[in-house]
């Protein structure tokens, strides 16, 4: 059976509730679902990304820090797709946003930032056009 796609990332966040505002609000995801499991004590969100594509936040008591620097193994960063990249940094500056400098990547010439969510998740923004 060939793959047809990514569907869904799954994250888990320290904050749900500030968690689902960012990526509710930030991101401009669309609610498609949530549950709370009791047995779990977990909350579970989809939701949908702009353009396709889904995520999965979850809420777990206590979980441990991500590792970030130096770098452990495993997924590295979660990279989003835009078109006009300097206006999506000025709107997530004016939601209270922080990215990184622009940077080019070196193999496609394409322009790309980085910023984190609020459990300091890094989130690269890669220019399309």
């Amino acid at each position: 059976m060939p793959i047809a796609g990514i569907h869904h990332i799954a994250i888990i966040a320290s904050d749900f509730a500030r968690s689902r505002d960012f990526y509710v609000r930030c991101l401009g995801c669309t609610v498609l679902h949530h549950a709370f499991r009791e047995q779990r004590q977990s909350h579970k969100l989809d939701l949908l990304l702009p353009g396709g594509g889904q995520i999965e936040l979850f809420s777990f008591p206590a979980p441990p820090a991500r590792p970030t620097r130096p770098e452990a193994c495993g997924l590295r960063h979660l990279a989003l797709a835009v078109r006009g990249l300097d206006a999506e940094i000025a709107r997530l500056a004016g939601l209270g946003v922080v990215c990184e400098a622009v940077r080019t990547d070196e193999f496609t010439g394409k322009r790309f930032t980085f910023f984190a969510d609020p459990d300091g998740l890094p989130i690269e923004l890669y220019e399309l056009e």
